[in-house]
């Protein structure tokens, strides 16, 4: 299971000739992000933008552009490249198939956060041999659109479908410290003093909420926040514990 970060989704060739070869030795799904494409456009037409604790307040307007960008533009234009390199990549958005239902978040507008995950779709894309590529938008509980946080849908997503291990490629090569020096491995009382302290900030906190997620109570096995851009950047997350900050599943308590 692999999250795209916006910055990472554009020109990254290497990135995603990975992704294709990756897809074609076991099955994968794919969410993506495009915050800042999300940015650009509402600065063009001259929407603001404001953000709580890394997360995009969202009116009607937003909403508008968000979802035209990121199930529109974004999302046909990864799933293009992805074909171009042998992938079978689908396209669909977490309204398609009520792959992603959620709850609205109080003070955010129009953002839920995702409360289930329909598996219906997904399956019959991965046993078909497809990659369903996912763009991070849902149904809220009164059956409203709303963003959602991509970060947290591929939690929500790789945790419904067993995921061994969760990639979050972002444009930082993992979370740091106070001191600046990348954190390997990942601890939830660390990171809340972290966070706390102001050292981690803005976007990288939902990020850093997500992979400790995606392996709390029996989720997936590893989470791991990575660069997109370096060289190898698939197999060096999948398989390098020296490459970017993992949160890893407890092991289970001996038995009595």
């Amino acid at each position: 299971m692999v999250k795209l970060g916006g910055a990472v989704v554009g020109d990254q060739a290497g990135l995603l000739a990975e992704l294709a070869d990756l897809c074609h030795r076991a099955p994968l799904v794919v969410v993506h992000g495009g915050g800042g494409r999300v940015t650009v456009w509402l600065q063009r037409l001259g929407i603001a933008t404001r953000f709580e604790a890394g997360l995009r307040v969202t009116d009607e307007a937003t909403l508008e552009v968000a979802t035209a960008v990121l199930r529109g533009a974004l999302n046909v234009e990864l799933v293009a490249a992805l074909r171009r390199l042998g992938a079978d990549a689908v396209g669909v958005s977490g309204v398609d198939g009520g792959l992603i239902s959620g709850r609205r978040m109080p003070g955010l507008g129009l953002v839920a956060e995702v409360t289930t995950v329909g598996r219906g779709l997904l399956d019959a894309l991965l046993a078909d041999g497809r990659v369903p590529v996912v763009a991070p938008v849902a149904l809220d509980e009164l059956g409203a659109v709303c963003n959602v946080n991509a970060d947290d849908a591929a939690v929500a997503i790789a945790r419904a479908i067993g995921a061994a291990q969760l990639l979050l490629l972002t444009d930082r090569d993992g979370v740091h410290d106070a001191g600046g020096r990348r954190i390997a491995v990942l601890e939830p009382a660390g990171v809340a003093a972290l966070i706390d302290a102001g050292v981690i900030t803005a976007g990288m906190i939902p990020k850093v909420r997500a992979a400790l997620g995606a392996v709390a109570d029996g989720g997936a096995g590893e989470a791991v926040i990575a660069d997109g851009s370096a060289r190898g950047a698939i197999e060096r997350a999948l398989a390098d514990t020296g490459f970017g900050s993992r949160a890893l599943a407890a092991a289970p308590s001996a038995a009595r």
